[in-house]
């Protein structure tokens, strides 16, 4: 059986928790929210056995890694500057760079940015396009409203409390909620109502959740809470005129990306994801839809997502 060690490290000013698995080249899981390196425990293994050095890091603000107090801490040039930090921390000159979710932008700003450290880049969930022609928060506002729950997010200490309430209801109904056997959701915070009063209590876990699952959440954001992974969204807008000089630039790694049909994000995405993505991604390999399936495509359907991974990974 692949063991899986976990340590910390010294990057970019943090001290990073990471899991790790597996000799050969490098490839880093990043994960999004609200998750931790957790969230890649059906991925560490089968990695490693297919002749890879996997890392999952905590990223900022997450789990057991550091956790600046400062919003502004939290850009996109500060995620993407952990990841090259990390990269050299462990030794390595390239990696192939994994996200989900929050980890996809990640993923895709790393390969933006520093192509010469990214040997292939894959995203699951969190499709990308061109850069938008104004700020974001605004446009979501007039697409979605001001409950739209990344512009509710916006406020530090309105969600954070609300969220580290009950955590073991928190991601019970997270989970749930966007997973593929959950009702389609409306991810707005109505008039009135809370951030959780957008998920339904389920009457039983998903097959691929369990109680031990939600409990492992619970007690990594016991200990870390929530405004530090809030923070990643309180500076979309910073992010935008950060990335001003790269209006324009394309992701030139070879490219994957993983998404559910009843996911969210692909839903937001619009009808044209794929032609977007491809304007921005020329080596866009494969974009993979698995049916039936929500937001969490590693947990749900790990098989299928491992597969795909391996067979990108032995092409490059």
């Amino acid at each position: 059986m692949t063991e899986i060690t976990r340590r910390f490290v010294e990057a970019n000013g943090l001290r990073v928790h990471l899991a790790e698995a597996g000799d050969g080249p490098l490839v880093l899981l990043l994960h999004g929210f609200p998750e931790t390196s957790y969230n890649w425990r059906h991925q560490m293994a089968p990695l490693a056995a297919a002749g890879y050095h996997v890392v999952a890091p905590d990223q900022r603000g997450y789990g057991r890694t550091s956790r600046p107090e400062r919003i502004e801490d939290y850009t996109i040039l500060h995620l993407v500057g952990d990841v090259v930090a990390l990269i050299e921390a462990l030794g390595e000159r390239q990696a192939v760079v994994v996200g989900h979710d929050w980890g996809g932008p990640v993923a895709w700003h790393t390969a933006m940015f520093r192509p010469d450290l990214v040997r292939g880049v894959v995203s699951l969930s969190s499709p990308t396009g061109p850069r938008a022609s104004r700020p974001p928060l605004g446009l979501l506002r007039a697409r979605l409203g001001e409950g739209f729950y990344m512009n509710y997010f916006q406020q530090p200490g309105v969600a954070d409390p609300v969220l580290e309430r009950d955590l073991p209801t928190t991601f019970r109904r997270i989970m749930y909620g966007l997973s593929g056997e959950a009702p389609a959701l409306i991810p707005v915070v109505r008039e009135g109502t809370e951030p959780m009063d957008m998920f339904p209590e389920p009457d039983r876990l998903p097959g691929w959740l369990s109680e031990g699952d939600i409990a492992a959440y619970a007690a990594e954001f016991a200990e870390s809470g929530f405004t530090g992974p809030l923070n990643w969204y309180r500076n979309l807008d910073r992010n935008w005129e950060l990335t001003a000089a790269f209006d324009g630039a394309r992701i030139t790694p070879p490219a994957l990306f993983i998404g559910g049909d009843k996911d969210l994000n692909v839903a937001v995405a619009g009808p044209d994801m794929e032609a977007r993505m491809r304007a921005v991604v020329p080596d866009l390999r494969d974009m993979v839809l698995l049916r039936d399936t929500g937001h969490w495509v590693a947990e749900e359907r790990p098989a299928e997502v491992n597969a795909h991974l391996i067979d990108f990974l032995k092409s490059l």
